[in-house]
């Protein structure tokens, strides 16, 4: 049991349903889905991908940080010796192939090349991140392109982005998920005020280039019957409060930066990429798949009883 929760906090496990929700909400928003059912067995495969390279980035992060970490954060499953470095390296290589393999299998399964390309890319900007660019200054922009690819990888395997709008929908949430990055870079310790300010509006700024996607798709009599039916303006409202409930909590920090001040910005901040994603759903493919992706929630709340999202 032991060494169960000690793999469970390696992972990050509850982390793993931000993954989820990115990958399905991508794949509805492409596919433009209106009718909840069973999805394409080419999505399940895209689904095992985002998955896989979500855990070995989480692996491979503690296993070339384990020095550091045997200092700032000795409790951890490798700096305590509850698990192997070098098992744990084994792991993190080994899911980084599972995902690749799944995202060429996703591919072929929906007859779109790209999903395999995207995968690679993934694959390749999880370990750059983890062994090369998380100390340095392109660090956070190495974890936004991570967070983009993951929502390629739902759209790709739906044969999109569908819209050129649907395009601002990645390359937002990437730049939101950088921000959450430089944000939570000194969370061990204290943080700097300033750093901190520049990643609020870096998540500022991703937000509201995700969200110009509904505006666009609107103007152009486009989306759900939820959507055409008037309700942009609600769901323009909807957006700034998810918004301002974020950035409120980063404000608490840039004033007070303490460790804890920060982690719990950090948690919520990552907890909101389910919500957002469902908001993201609703004005394309309706009410119930928004639920539907925001009852991901569920196993994020849950697995975070057992152990930390950071």
């Amino acid at each position: 049991m032991t060494t169960l929760l000690a793999w469970l906090r390696l992972l990050r496990i509850p982390n793993h349903a931000t993954a989820a929700a990115d990958v399905l909400a991508g794949f509805l928003i492409s596919s433009r889905i209106r009718e909840v059912g069973p999805l394409p067995g080419a999505f399940w495969w895209t689904f095992g991908a985002s998955l896989a390279f979500y855990a070995a980035g989480m692996v491979l992060n503690d296993v070339f940080d384990v020095e550091l970490d045997r200092h700032e954060r000795p409790e951890r499953p490798l700096p305590s010796g509850a698990i192997d470095v070098g098992m744990a390296a084994a792991v993190g290589r080994g899911l980084l192939t599972v995902g690749s393999l799944c995202a060429c299998l996703a591919a072929f399964g929906s007859g779109h090349a790209p999903v395999a390309l995207v995968g690679a890319a993934l694959a390749a900007a999880v370990w750059i991140y983890d062994r090369v660019a998380k100390p340095t200054a392109f660090g956070p922009a190495v974890m936004g392109s991570c967070r983009s690819l993951n929502w390629l990888l739902g759209m790709t395997a739906a044969g999109g982005p569908a819209a050129p709008s649907d395009w601002l929908i990645p390359i937002g949430m990437g730049l939101y998920a950088g921000g959450i990055t430089l944000y939570a870079r000194d969370e061990a310790a204290r943080s700097r005020a300033g750093t901190l300010a520049i990643a609020t509006l870096a998540m500022l700024g991703g937000l509201c280039v995700a969200g110009s996607s509904t505006w666009l798709l609107a103007a152009a009599g486009e989306g759900s019957a939820w959507l055409r039916s008037g309700r942009l303006v609600p769901w323009l409202l909807l957006w700034s409060v998810l918004t301002a409930s974020i950035l409120l909590r980063n404000a608490l920090g840039i004033l007070d930066p303490a460790s804890g001040r920060v982690q719990q910005a950090v948690g919520n901040a990552i907890m909101s990429m389910i919500t957002l994603a469902a908001v993201l759903v609703l004005p394309v493919c309706g009410e119930a798949w928004a639920i539907v992706v925001l009852l991901i929630l569920a196993p994020f709340l849950v697995g975070r009883q057992l152990v930390s999202a950071t």
